[in-house]
């Protein structure tokens, strides 16, 4: 008897190794793999690299500087971890995204286990599926942009919270104190958003005065000491150009010229989702949110999205932080419901209806190619003037794919399907950095451009960029 459990014991040891190192494999593709086969392109990425990179050759890690003169726009903490990657040695390619991705890949690993602390094992791997190679989460994740950074630090924060509500009354300080400096370093990141974020967390947590000052009182540590000394050394501009432009001037009023629709975020969201849309349509289940956890999840979620729909001026990396609820919500739908123990086989109503999603999940993936095709021109000239190429072949491959998934899952095989979409979503962006890649860094990045004493006629984003390889501001060429 000793033997055969040992036997077992000895099974499940090698399947969880083999696992984790699938899992390494996975997010390396996802996350590293081909980090500088691109330029830094964009307006912001450029500057803020700019700005890490002045922090690192000056040693002042207080006021931001791009080309010499202030820059109150975002918080401290991308350039300071931008300074830390060429503090390294890492380059002006890596020393600005490396960061970035590990802070991501460092997110996924403790939300893979709080979730599974939360919903059992099978609702983690789903949830952590899907929000690793959701379109959305991966693209932020390997730009030198501020969203990632916050979004990771707030969610975590929301996370400890929710388990710190599931351990009541056993919940130590240690976990509240966790949870305000992650909260710490989300305002560090982006300002006073993920304040306003945090006010579903507020609600669950009225009654505990003494956790919600401990909590506080962490983030205090952690985020006042920085605004406390970039107040003092700048004052009056540092509070107009970050409070008031950059915080309450984009919620209220257009001049930043990104002014939108309230349903903007809608087909954000759906985009930001991909391969995994469809199975947005496995919420509206009123037996998922009879559960305080689902519900937690949900308030984080639509709060969020009220919030940003009532901005005047909206961008797609906003919605970041509202990913990873709806990808825990959808992966709990997944399984079958917020109890441990889920029946995975059967006919009932749900179960073809999940079966159906994850079909047309498949079926999507059909579409990277052509989307992967068109993003040089629609970074370059808008999505509209990009042209969008179906070819037979992927149309043949996406069927295919959905027959596939349907067959595993009815099979009661959904680890499978949910598996083979993953595993494709992991290709589609190991192709994307290895094909695309090279084209951005052609047309959008300004590391090829040879050094010049003046800009060029060209695009914004390529300006930005052409500046930062150059290392110093030029003028138009006449």
């Amino acid at each position: 008897m000793n033997g055969r459990s040992a036997s077992t014991n000895g099974r499940a040891a090698f399947r969880r190794t083999i696992l984790l190192l699938l899992a390494a494999v996975a997010l390396f593709f996802l996350y590293f793999f081909g980090l500088t086969r691109a330029g830094l392109i964009g307006p912001d990425e450029p500057r803020y690299a700019a700005i890490g990179r002045a922090m690192a050759a000056t040693g002042d890690w207080i006021t931001p500087r791009l080309w010499g003169a202030p820059w109150f726009e975002k918080p401290a903490l991308l350039y300071w971890m931008t300074a830390a990657g060429f503090k390294l040695g890492l380059g002006n390619d890596l020393a600005p995204r490396l960061p970035v991705a590990m802070a991501s890949v460092a997110f996924l690993i403790y939300f893979f286990f709080a979730l599974r602390r939360e919903f059992g094992d099978r609702a983690a791997w789903y949830s952590t599926a899907i929000l690793s190679t959701s379109a959305g989460w991966v693209a932020y994740s390997r730009v030198a942009i501020t969203d990632l950074p916050m979004s990771a630090a707030f969610a975590a924060a929301m996370l400890v919270i929710r388990l710190a509500i599931r351990d009541e009354p056993r919940a130590t300080a240690s976990r509240f104190l966790a949870a305000g400096a992650l909260l710490g370093l989300a305002v560090l990141a982006k300002g006073l958003v993920p304040l306003v974020l945090f006010i579903p967390a507020l609600w669950f947590l009225r009654r505990r005065f003494r956790d919600l000052a401990l909590l506080f009182l962490a983030a205090l540590v952690i985020a006042a000491p920085w605004y406390s000394l970039v107040t003092l050394r700048n004052g009056t501009p540092f509070l107009q150009d970050f409070l008031w432009n950059h915080h309450f001037g984009r919620f209220l009023n257009s001049t930043l010229q990104h002014q939108q629709p309230v349903w903007f975020y809608v087909p954000v969201l759906l985009a930001g989702l991909f391969p995994w849309t469809p199975l947005v349509g496995l919420l509206p289940d009123t037996r998922l949110f009879r559960d305080r956890r689902a519900q937690f999840l949900l308030a984080w979620f639509l709060w969020g999205l009220v919030f940003f729909s009532a901005s005047r001026n909206k961008l797609p990396g906003y919605l970041l932080p509202l990913l990873p609820p709806a990808a825990a919500l959808i992966g709990v739908a997944l399984r079958g419901g917020a109890s441990t123990e889920v029946k995975m086989t059967g006919a009932t109503g749900s179960s073809v209806r999940a079966r159906t999603l994850l079909a047309t999940c498949g079926a999507l993936l059909c579409l990277a190619p052509a989307l992967a095709a068109m993003l040089p021109q629609a970074l370059l000239a808008g999505l509209s003037r990009a042209s969008f190429r179906l070819t037979l072949p992927w149309i043949a491959a996406g069927l295919a794919m959905a027959v596939s998934c349907a067959l595993c899952d009815r099979a009661g095989r959904r680890d499978l399907a949910v598996g083979l979409i993953t595993l494709f979503s992991i290709v589609s962006v190991a192709a994307v950095v290895w094909d695309v890649y090279p084209e951005l860094d052609r047309q959008l990045s300004g590391r090829r451009v040879a050094p010049a004493s003046c800009l060029p006629p060209t695009s914004r984003s390529q300006r930005y960029s052409i500046e930062y390889y150059a290392d110093h501001n030029l003028p138009d060429c006449k």
